[in-house]
């Protein structure tokens, strides 16, 4: 079992207006399906209200606290707004308490500052990626993620996932510059089932251990083989290999698909 340091965290206590009541759906949808198998349980959480737009643009912050987030496996950063305002921001690799930063064409390149990609410089490592102006950042916020802007052609930028897709994205999309911080989190060992009961998972059971009613796998005297041309889910779809992804409007500004 291994888990975080937390050595960079200087604060435990959230900051009481920027928390949000989070309700568990135990992997159910809006209509009170199953979407999403194995999930329920797990430790009791509050969101936190991340700024994913950094709309304060022209006016300087000062990072205030490092904070754990339950929700994500990124550090957040609290910022003290000069106006005032208080807002959360994912917490690039880098950034300490006192530290200043600021969102805008004005910004300067240096980790946590948040601009446009046409005033990016080609090589840069980013993260936190609008799709569409204004909607907010939506690519790479996981920890230790980071894409790389490689070029810029017309009114796109070409920037690589951390996928090893190359994707175009309007150059009036903003982004924020670094990497993700915790680094480390991809090491991690959770060590035991329990923990990851803690994190809202529940068990997976085998279909080869179920009966024949329940699963394609079940059944037979002893250890059978999967049999049939391959391997199912609980409903009898292809498992492996099986192409499950729709296409979207979005495909089209894909220039390389992410390898295997």
């Amino acid at each position: 079992m291994s888990g975080s340091t937390f050595e960079e965290i200087t604060k435990t206590k959230p900051e009481k207006s920027l928390l949000s009541p989070r309700k568990g759906r135990a992997g159910r949808s809006n209509q009170g399906k199953i979407t999403v198998r194995h999930r329920g349980g797990g430790a009791k959480r509050r969101l936190r209200l991340l700024d994913f737009k950094r709309g304060k643009l022209g006016v300087p912050g000062k990072v205030a606290t490092i904070e754990y987030d339950p929700n994500r496996s990124a550090r957040i950063a609290l910022i003290y707004y000069a106006d005032g305002d208080k807002r959360y921001i994912l917490a690039p690799s880098g950034l300490s308490v006192g530290d200043g930063i600021k969102s805008g064409d004005d910004a300067e390149v240096k980790p946590g500052n948040a601009l446009p990609l046409k005033l990016i410089p080609t090589g840069t490592l980013i993260h936190n990626i609008e799709m569409e102006v204004g909607r907010g950042g939506q690519l790479v916020r996981s920890a230790g993620a980071a894409a790389q802007l490689m070029a810029k052609e017309g009114e796109y930028a070409l920037v690589r996932l951390p996928s090893g897709e190359v994707r175009r994205i309007s150059r009036d999309c903003l982004a924020t510059i670094g990497q993700v911080g915790n680094v480390d989190h991809r090491s991690i060992n959770l060590g035991k089932a329990g923990r990851k009961r803690w994190l809202g998972w529940r068990p997976t059971v085998r279909g080869s251990a179920m009966n024949p009613r329940d699963h394609p796998h079940g059944g037979g005297e002893g250890r059978a083989p999967i049999g049939l041309p391959g391997p199912k889910t609980p409903w009898g779809k292809p498992a492996l290999g099986y192409r499950t992804r729709k296409s979207k409007a979005s495909d089209k500004m894909i220039v390389k698909r992410r390898g295997k």
